[in-house]
């Protein structure tokens, strides 16, 4: 559906200024219309579903765009139709997830036809991100991995009984002296054949690579693997914030996605694991019972969303029954 007029006002914005409001009932989905809104430069005005929906107040909010994967009820009529928009897109197909590279861009394009097509906006055909279908990929797994104090012998552990050769790539948050971070790679590294490195410039996820987020400045990872150094310190008492890196990820990479936690101090981490089941990401924890501090591996098994708890040693061996057991799955017919 669209309106004529606002369809031809729309044309005259800069893409920075037109406003789409997402509403998706899946949240892998969510991730991708958010991700492929903000690739064009559109600005996101949301992304929830309609229970969220409800609960938001949108009174004078002007969206140009509405993007519907859910039943166009009375209450989204009702909505859209007092936002004013130019255009609303209803029903679309299921969005693969990013490690299906092509299948991923496949999707993107078919969504970005749509809008070019329906808002006569031909730029956006022009310069798609071409970079998608030429990218190589070569991990089918994220694996965050968190720890605190007693964090360096398990993950060396972890690591040790670990193969290099596996289709994941990780990331790891550990709270660490600033004046020390330069040493960890160098104890993570003895002894086994992955490469570990601090990220000091933005890159990309690589298997066989441990990298080892930054004590002063944040990260996020987005939905083309890259991990992104950002220009600003971590929020909150904790750094790196692990519980801030958990769900960016989860958000991101769904059921791709297994999360770790080792010896530590304190909770961080356990403060959005509700969202990380919705998302399907797997959540595991060190054995508190031998880990140097017990305090953050048990509050993860606490909140009743852990998958798993082992020594370093059966968390790496469950690792690689979990990617061999879902590779099974995948060629079954």
């Amino acid at each position: 559906m669209k309106d004529k007029a606002r369809v031809l006002s729309l044309r005259k914005k800069n893409q920075e200024d037109i406003k789409v409001m997402v509403i998706a009932e899946d949240h892998h989905q969510r991730m991708a219309f958010s991700d492929t809104v903000r690739s064009y430069g559109f600005t996101l005005v949301g992304c929830m579903s309609q229970a969220q929906l409800q609960k938001t107040e949108l009174a004078e909010t002007l969206i140009d765009i509405w993007l519907i994967d859910s039943d166009y009820d009375d209450n989204l009529v009702a909505a859209t139709t007092a936002s004013k928009p130019a255009a609303v897109l209803i029903g679309f197909s299921q969005a693969p997830y990013l490690n299906e590279v092509r299948q991923y861009a496949k999707w993107q394009r078919k969504l970005t036809r749509k809008l070019a097509h329906m808002l006569a906006l031909p730029t956006l055909i022009e310069v798609p991100d071409q970079k998608r279908d030429q990218r190589e990929i070569d991990w089918q797994y994220v694996v965050f991995l968190g720890a605190s104090m007693g964090g360096p012998s398990a993950i060396k552990e972890f690591l040790d009984n670990l193969s290099p050769a596996l289709p994941v790539c990780l990331l790891l948050a550990h709270h660490f002296n600033k004046a020390m971070i330069g040493t960890l790679p160098r104890i993570l590294n003895r002894h086994n054949e992955w490469h570990c490195q601090i990220i000091t410039s933005s890159q990309s996820l690589r298997a066989g690579q441990c990298l080892i987020a930054p004590i002063d400045r944040q990260i996020v990872c987005d939905s083309t693997g890259r991990v992104i150094l950002l220009d600003q310190d971590w929020d909150g008492e904790y750094k790196p914030a692990i519980g801030q890196i958990l769900k960016n990820t989860s958000d991101v990479y769904g059921s791709e996605l297994i999360n770790i936690i080792f010896s530590g101090m304190g909770n961080d981490g356990s403060q959005y694991l509700h969202l990380i089941q919705d998302n399907n990401s797997q959540l595991w924890a060190q054995d508190p019972s031998i880990s140097a501090c017990p305090s953050q591996p048990q509050a993860i098994i606490d909140s009743g969303y852990c998958n798993f708890v082992g020594s370093p040693a059966e968390l790496a061996k469950k690792l690689t029954d979990y990617i061999s057991e879902r590779a099974m799955t995948a060629s079954s017919p």
